[in-house]
């Protein structure tokens, strides 16, 4: 289990000078003593020898090492956007013919990629409820490579079992990739029998809504091989994320463990006021939610559990109403993504959920009505709960 102990400060590196932070390496290209050096960068991975900043660069190494400490792997990788980690780690496994059994209820932009681009490179992908074990092995077959799922799923907050699903992985030879964006410190996936961790470094990691970025979280074998230079996607993709941005990022994650604290902090208090008022609120941390015991049994309970939560407004014009009001009252912003120090808020069927078929979202259980909330890092959250009040009376929701 997680050790509380183990700060994620105490494995950052300092700069080669003594600087508190590691310097920033603004380089896109290195030199080398010899012919032969350069010869054998390109052969072989050369620890502390770098050649392009495609490849590797000092400041998002720094980075890496910092992620892969966090995340308990390995390794990492750094990516230019969460998109960017998803997609590297799926085509570094998979080519054609091959399958991909995937939660249906996911990031919009996750279902794109799985749903309409994969399948034009001969991959198949089918999309179950991952809470049902029997339907992840009925879809297993032995063209399966990859079981995709998210730790707590987006917008519905539902939270995976993966120690249960590592074990069917295992069993048949698959490798489990978990999307940790929503619960980065609060699940480790890796603990919990994942093979590879990727994040979307623009919400919760970095924090400051101020840049666009991604990692993969693995062993030093599957990094490896994404860096290669013949063949490794994100070497020959080229998601690579600017060193000064890297920097910046990980600065941040010096307070993400106070952060994650206080989003959860300031989400449960909502939740549980929403829930006194009779609204129908989604949130992990709610004793009557469907995912309260799993969450209990597999989190890092000193971070709570998470600032995402959703309220079901029953329409897409109450949705509207009350998303409006929310922004006129100083509840927070009208603006997707997630993890920023203010409030956000959207209708993820009319955003970031979008891409999801009508009819798919109906079955899952999506409705227009529902307004996904990240709930942001205000210090007098009964003051925020209050606004928050005001709003739903307005809209006519209490």
């Amino acid at each position: 289990m997680f050790d509380p102990s183990r700060n994620i400060q105490d494995f950052l590196v300092f700069g080669e000078f003594g600087d508190v932070n590691p310097s920033i390496t603004d380089s896109s290209t290195y030199t080398f003593l010899s012919p032969a050096q350069m010869e054998e960068a390109f052969e072989h991975e050369i620890e502390g020898c770098f050649l392009y900043s495609r490849h590797w660069n000092p400041t998002n190494k720094y980075l890496a090492r910092a992620l892969a400490a966090m995340e308990d792997t390995e390794a990492a990788q750094v990516t230019a956007s969460g998109m960017a980690a998803i997609s590297s780690a799926i085509l570094q496994l998979c080519q054609t013919g091959d399958e991909i059994i995937s939660e249906r209820t996911i990031y919009g932009g996750s279902y794109a990629f799985l749903k309409n681009f994969l399948p034009r490179l001969g991959i198949k992908v089918h999309f179950v409820d991952i809470r049902d074990l029997d339907k992840i092995k009925a879809a297993i077959n032995e063209r399966t490579r990859v079981i995709y799922t998210e730790s707590l799923s987006n917008p519905l907050l539902d939270i995976a079992d993966l120690p249960k699903i590592s074990e069917i992985a295992r069993a048949h030879d698959i490798k489990l990739i978990v999307d940790n964006t929503f619960t980065p410190l609060i699940i480790s996936p890796k603990r919990l029998g994942a093979d590879i961790v990727v994040h979307s470094m623009t919400k919760f990691i970095n924090g400051t809504s101020d840049c666009v970025a991604g990692c993969i979280c693995a062993s030093a074998d599957f990094v490896n091989q994404l860096v290669d230079v013949n063949s490794g996607a994100t070497m020959l993709l080229g998601p690579v994320l600017d060193s000064t941005r890297a920097a910046s990022i990980l600065k941040n994650i010096h307070s993400l463990h106070i952060r994650m604290m206080q989003h959860s902090k300031n989400a449960l208090f909502i939740a549980e006021n929403l829930q006194k008022l009779g609204v129908r609120v989604y949130y992990p941390g709610l004793p009557d939610n469907p995912s309260h015991g799993l969450m209990r049994k597999l989190m890092n309970p000193q971070f709570g559990f998470g600032g995402m939560l959703a309220i079901d407004a029953k329409t897409s014009e109450q949705a509207n109403r009350l998303m409006a009001a929310m922004q006129e009252a100083k509840v927070g912003y009208l603006a997707v993504s997630l993890g920023y120090f203010k409030t956000l808020f959207s209708a993820p069927g009319h955003s970031t959920s979008s891409e999801i078929p009508h009819e798919e979202r109906d079955a899952m259980g999506l409705g227009d009505g529902l307004v996904r909330m990240s709930v942001g890092l205000d210090n007098d959250i009964e003051l925020s709960f209050s606004r928050i009040k005001e709003c739903l009376e307005k809209a006519g929701l209490c």
